[in-house]
């Protein structure tokens, strides 16, 4: 994906540290694009910035006289600002009036939101970061925070070597430096989430671990939840997972027995089979135990990205503004009114279109304009061969906005060359909803520009006007859009009314929602049961967990007329790719320490790229053994998709699974965009799926094989004290230099 700034996230955010100390040298790269691009005969060549947007608003324009709205798509990032996303959200439904926009964060936080939809009916985190201070159990699901939020596992780590440490469970098939901290590490299979969740809540409700004070005065769905996990005792999530069942029943009575419990879930959960049932389960532990809304009590679905959660709250992934919804006409008449637009302008007739089904449409011809806005799917979407056919067509218009000429842009009509963090001003809000101002310090390099001034120019282009016939974007800088996404958010549950850029300045950010009766913010949310899901007010009326489809508003209004938070069973299905003869191995993909997303950042900060220099795989001992392999063994990953070559990490991952970071894709390589002789991004094997409700697609569940190509001459260059530590104690560290280790340090809390 494309700009990664996670240095702008600072200490408080808890995002990655990835580029931390090192995110300047990304940003005066000398390979920064400085002037627009355009496709002359085959060939990207340089142009002025008039020439380029007019391509692209003629292109569009042209596209809407012929064809309507429905053949334009926006795809964007979880690495803009607030003010950037509300305004490209305004443009693509309130002035192009297409129903095609997602965001990346599709592929790392869609299932965060939509399961948090599920429970509470809206999305917002009913979590804090202050909770890390409080709980005396904490437990991470699929979240390798040690890898992903470096700063925010300092803070757990300062709470284990304090006194009064919590009791950690963390639930990963990798060895990764969280397992090493947690009081009990659960390994499943992968791809079997909802069953190890269905076996804590059966031993959580059997044992009588449950708040039927708070259950019965603030919940729906209790009995029909007890009945669901009866059917799923330890001893059959032990069978179906391959984890011990002692483990299974150690985890459920420190869950069941905790007087503050903080639930984290990441990739682990989102990225595999049925990730939104598993999500839905984690709520579920936290509000039959009563575990919200107070210090150390809480939920936080995390989010992947900086400004993930600004995505969602300002409409860019498609979700409407402001958490409104879209099946409730009263909403879509309000968000009319704040726009000034006449309320069928505005597509609600079916739900967003997903990426996924964005690529359908672009495979079908249906689409024919896709604007890709700071990510990069010809290396982050999954089956890479069928992406780069479908973004390579002729009758496709490719209009990329980034820092960098990635993979996705190499392959782009226009290339519109993009300023970064601390090159603009906006705001940014973090997963526990905590609002950021972010000012710009320097001038963007050559001719770049913000986002917000791109698409700017882009609707003054189109012309796009309200119904009295004022331009429809009424501001001109960040500050005006965040005045008017303030009059948008208002009354709504992510409420930035009380908020100001003066307000946010000099302080260290301000919790929403603040409004004038809690002007100073609010640090959680759902005290004493107090929820968002009234059937007039809420987001979201759910969807059936197994097929996805959406209940209507009287379906709803039957279950929960009172709007309480909703207990949401869910059955086990097995994944739709098992492991055979030809296929033994289970894929995972995942995250590094030193890398974000795919590299067009972290690689070029020269010291994090000497910690990871290189894809690599993973296996355990005992399947290496078996084969007769060695670390650093040139292996070949295949699936029925494509086939990459890594050499071998011999790690602490659970036997049966294989693991591919999923970082390296091509634009560093010979041929820029594609495999030259040798496949390296490990999203050349992961399957087009996705989960039913929120989207999402499975990276977690190919069946895959390995072979040696040839014998190591040397260790594989992964990191080796992070959850690719060689379990032979003769693998010499791989740093990248003083300031990597630095890094290092503070993910592993000075483990070496």
């Amino acid at each position: 994906m494309g700009r990664s700034w996670a240095s702008a996230a600072g200490p408080s955010t808890g995002s990655t540290t990835a580029g931390w100390d090192h995110g300047w040298q990304a940003n005066n790269s000398p390979d920064r694009l400085t002037r627009p691009l355009i496709r002359r005969d085959g060939e990207l060549v340089e142009t002025d910035w008039d020439t380029a947007m007019d391509a692209v608003a003629g292109r569009a324009k042209e596209l809407l006289d012929e064809r309507g709205p429905s053949s334009i798509a926006f795809y964007t990032t979880g690495q803009l600002f607030l003010e950037e996303y509300y305004t490209l959200g305004l443009i693509a439904h309130g002035g192009i009036g297409t129903n095609h926009v997602d965001g990346n964060t599709r592929l790392c936080t869609a299932t965060a939101a939509a399961a948090l939809k599920e429970t509470f009916a809206s999305d917002g985190q009913p979590g804090s970061y202050t909770d890390v201070d409080h709980a005396d159990v904490i437990v991470l699901y699929g979240h390798n925070m040690a890898e992903t939020q470096t700063v925010l596992w300092s803070r757990v780590l300062d709470r284990l070597a304090g006194p009064n440490p919590p009791q950690v469970i963390c639930v990963d098939p990798r060895e990764t430096p969280v397992a090493r901290a947690a009081t009990v590490h659960l390994a499943p299979w992968p791809g079997t989430n909802v069953m190890l969740m269905n076996a804590l809540l059966h031993e959580i409700i059997g044992n009588g671990w449950v708040d039927r004070g708070y259950v019965d005065a603030h919940t729906v769905g209790f009995d029909e939840l007890a009945k669901r996990v009866q059917d799923y005792p330890p001893e059959v999530a032990a069978e179906v997972c391959d984890v011990p069942v002692e483990q299974i029943r150690e985890a459920a009575r420190i869950i069941g027995q905790a007087q503050r419990l903080l639930s984290t879930v990441l990739q682990g959960f989102y990225q595999s089979h049925q990730a939104t049932a598993a999500a839905v389960q984690v709520n579920n532990i936290n509000v039959v135990r009563g575990m919200l809304g107070k210090p150390g009590c809480g939920i936080l679905q995390m989010n992947g990205q900086p400004t993930a959660q600004n995505t969602r709250e300002a409409g860019a992934d498609g979700d409407l503004p402001a958490f409104r919804n879209w099946s409730n006409d009263s909403h879509i008449q309000d968000l009319a009114r704040v726009w000034n637009v006449d309320p069928m302008d505005i597509p609600h007739y079916s739900p967003p279109t997903h990426i996924m089904q964005q690529l359908r449409y672009i495979e079908e011809g249906s689409i024919r304009f896709f604007y890709v806005t700071a990510t990069n799917p010809a290396v982050s979407l999954p089956e890479l061969t069928r992406i780069r056919s479908l973004l390579s067509q002729e009758r496709l218009f490719l209009v990329v906005q980034d820092l960098f000429l990635t993979e996705t842009a190499q392959l782009a009509d226009v290339v519109l060359p993009a300023a970064t963090w601390g090159e603009k001003t906006g705001t940014f809000t973090n997963v526990d909803r905590t609002v950021h101002l972010s000012e710009k310090a320097v001038d963007p390099p050559g001719e770049a520009r913000p986002d917000l001034d791109i698409v700017i120019d882009f609707a003054h282009r189109l012309d796009l006007r309200d119904k009295d016939g004022a331009p429809l974007v009424k501001w001109s800088d960040p500050e005006g859009a965040f005045e008017g996404w303030k009059e948008c958010s208002k009354g709504r549950p992510c409420d930035y009314s009380g908020l100001s850029y003066d307000k946010l300045r000099g302080r260290s950010g301000i919790q929403w929602p603040v409004t004038d009766e809690h002007p100073d913010g609010t640090e959680h949310i759902y005290v004493d049961g107090q929820f968002w899901a009234q059937p007039d007010y809420c987001e979201s009326y759910g969807r059936d967990l197994v097929t996805g489809a959406p209940l209507d508003e009287t379906e709803y209004r039957a279950l929960n007329p009172t709007g309480r938070a909703v207990l949401k069973a869910a059955e086990y299905l097995p994944p739709h790719e098992l492991i055979g003869v030809d296929f033994p191995f289970q894929l995972i993909t995942g995250r590094t320490l030193y890398h974000f997303h795919t590299r067009t950042k972290t690689a070029r900060a020269p010291q994090l790229q000497a910690a990871a220099p290189e894809v690599w795989v993973e296996m355990s001992a005992s399947d290496a053994a078996d084969r007769g392999w060695s670390e650093g063994d040139l292996l070949a990953v295949t699936t029925p998709r494509g086939r990459v070559e890594a050499k071998l990490r011999i790690s602490g991952i659970r036997p049966g699974v294989l693991f591919l970071p999923f970082h390296y894709g091509y634009w560093d390589q010979p041929a820029g965009h594609e495999p030259d002789g040798h496949g390296r991004a490990a999203n050349e094997l992961t399957l087009t799926d996705w989960d039913p409700c929120s989207k999402q697609p499975i990276f977690k569940t190919a069946a895959a094989n390995a072979t040696r190509l040839a014998p190591g001459d040397g260790p594989a260059a992964a990191p080796t004290t992070t959850g690719s530590r060689p379990v032979a104690g003769d693998v010499p560290p791989t740093r990248g230099g003083a300031a990597a280790e630095a890094v290092e340090e503070l993910a592993t809390g000075g483990a070496r």
